[in-house]
This record gives C-alpha cells, structure tokens and sequence, in this order.
C-alpha cells in the first residue's frame, strides 16, 4: 500500500510539472502578469506540488535529500495558501524560470524510477 501512496504523490507531482511547463512554455513575464487564468493554473499546481511533496515526505522521508529545496517547496505552497497576497508575480515568475527547472528534472529521474506512468 505504501508503494501505491508514494506513486500516486509522485505521479500528482509529475504532473503539475508538467502542466506548469505547458502552461509557461513559450510566455513571457508580460503574458504571465496580464493573464489572471494563467497566473490561477500555474498556482493551483505549485500547491498540488508542495502538498503531494508534503505527503509523500510524511511516508518516504528519504526523498527530501534527493529533491532540491523540497522544504521551501512545502513552505511555498503554505504561504500561496494562507499568504497568497504577498507573493508578487515577479517572485513567481523568478520560480518558474530559475527554480522549477531544477524540479522538473528532479521528479522526471524519480518517476522514471518508480515507473510512474506517464500520461503525456
């Protein structure tokens, strides 16, 4: 039961990664700040992301060494929930250009793994 719960938090991780990629690929900063829908999507996924990372952290506690900054992930999605009025959309656009890469090809290598299948 356990290997089921940790690829279903992987495979929920996985895939919000991959939404934001569709969502952002090919926009700008501009595109982001004047697109209210576009700024709402990429949001709802951080905060699937930092919540499956927080489950999935609870029963395999050994994955934080191998996703980058998975505590300030988690930390993230608590202030987009509680704080979401002091993230500016300049800081969010900073995360997805500089910080989600790193996360994305994280959680790839880590589904691989588990064989998560991937619905692309």
């Amino acid at each position: 039961m356990k290997l089921l719960e940790n690829k279903k938090y992987i495979y929920d991780i996985y895939q919000a990664c991959q939404f934001i990629g569709q969502f952002t690929s090919h926009k700008s900063f501009s595109d982001y700040t004047s697109d209210p829908l576009l700024r709402s999507a990429v949001e709802r996924q951080f905060e699937i992301i930092g919540e499956a990372l927080n489950q999935l952290l609870h029963i395999e506690p050994n994955l934080e060494l191998r996703i980058h900054s998975s505590r300030q992930i988690i930390a993230f999605r608590n202030k987009l929930i509680h704080g979401y009025s002091s993230i500016s959309d300049a800081v969010m656009w900073g995360i997805i250009e500089t910080k989600f890469p790193i996360l994305k090809d994280e959680i790839e290598e880590i589904a691989d793994e588990y064989g998560v299948k991937k619905k692309d």
